[in-house]
């Protein structure tokens, strides 16, 4: 067995330890089979995140009364001979959500949008922490920060002075806004669909505070494959009495994200930045030039 594994207690007995590649975190990850047969996730990182990575794994535990499908934590500690600290999981068994919706009824993309927006509610019941800093602040901060790497990056998006001046005329959106528990990447990128059709969330690797229905700003990977399940996370979410002021504030969100993802994307490459590119259009479409508040894909009700 590997030294990461080094400190890690029943280690030596596991039949299995295989690398995981798939995400962009920079945590190693290993599926697990323990000597009984028995799977888990195995997150490592350098000693250096311990705090994080801790705090991280305690977050977790917060959530265990949630009536969901998720990783859950089992084990954390130092490993590698003091070099690494570790998370064990629960395994979460199933296919990828981005391969299993397309293959899947209109209704069950909707149904299980639904249930994934049911999740995100109860876990934005977890009020923030009391010593962060004023949500309006903070996000103006990253705004400014968006704007200023966007124009100093050199790859400019059709249409960036529209999502510019819609990105400032809406500030004014921040103002007293709560915070609670984010998931921090929540999208169907970061959900699987088990053997049983039930929908499982996993990597939570970036966990954070901050205004609820910011947590929709990653909502345009789920629209771009499934409409359907988009509008389900919106309704289930809001349990389909969805606020007009909602509208307003994701559209905020997304544009202040196609402006951030452009910068983001540069270090992985021109396919990424192509990708970003093609997202920032799809998302003007959506939007009619950032003319709507409601995005084309959003249905209230589905109706069969």
């Amino acid at each position: 067995m590997s030294q990461i594994f080094n400190g890690i207690p029943d280690a030596h007995t596991w039949n299995k330890a295989e690398a995981i590649h798939k995400g962009w975190s920079k945590d190693k990850k290993y599926y697990i089979q323990d000597a009984d047969g028995g799977e888990m996730l195995l997150r490592t990182s350098d000693i250096s995140q311990y705090d994080k990575k801790k705090w991280e794994f305690e977050s977790l535990k917060q959530l265990q009364h949630i009536d969901v499908l998720m990783s859950r934590p089992i084990d954390f500690g130092v490993c590698n001979d003091g070099q690494s600290v570790y998370s064990l999981l629960t395994w979460i068994e199933g296919e990828d959500a981005i391969d299993a919706l397309p293959l899947l009824s209109a209704k069950d993309q909707y149904m299980l949008g639904v249930r994934s927006g049911e999740f995100l509610r109860k876990m934005h019941q977890i009020p923030a922490e009391n010593n962060h800093t004023p949500w309006v602040e903070y996000y103006n901060q990253k705004i400014d920060k968006y704007i200023a790497n966007y124009r100093a990056c050199g790859i400019h998006l059709e249409g960036d002075d529209i999502i510019i001046n819609y990105v400032e005329q809406n500030r004014y959106l921040l103002d007293d806004r709560i915070s609670t528990s984010q998931h921090g990447d929540y999208h169907i990128g970061n959900m699987i669909v088990a053997p049983t059709g039930e929908l499982g969330i996993i990597d939570f690797n970036r966990l954070d505070y901050g205004d609820p229905w910011e947590e929709f700003n990653r909502i345009t990977f789920d629209a771009s494959l499934s409409g359907y399940f988009a509008s389900g996370r919106v309704n289930g979410y809001f349990n389909d009495d969805v606020p007009e002021a909602f509208f307003r504030l994701m559209a905020l969100y997304i544009a202040s994200n196609q402006l951030s993802s452009i910068h983001w994307a540069i270090p992985f490459g021109e396919e990424e930045v192509e990708f970003m590119l093609k997202r920032a259009e799809e998302v003007m479409d959506w939007y009619d030039g950032f003319q709507n508040n409601v995005p084309n894909w959003y249905i209230s009700k589905y109706v069969e």
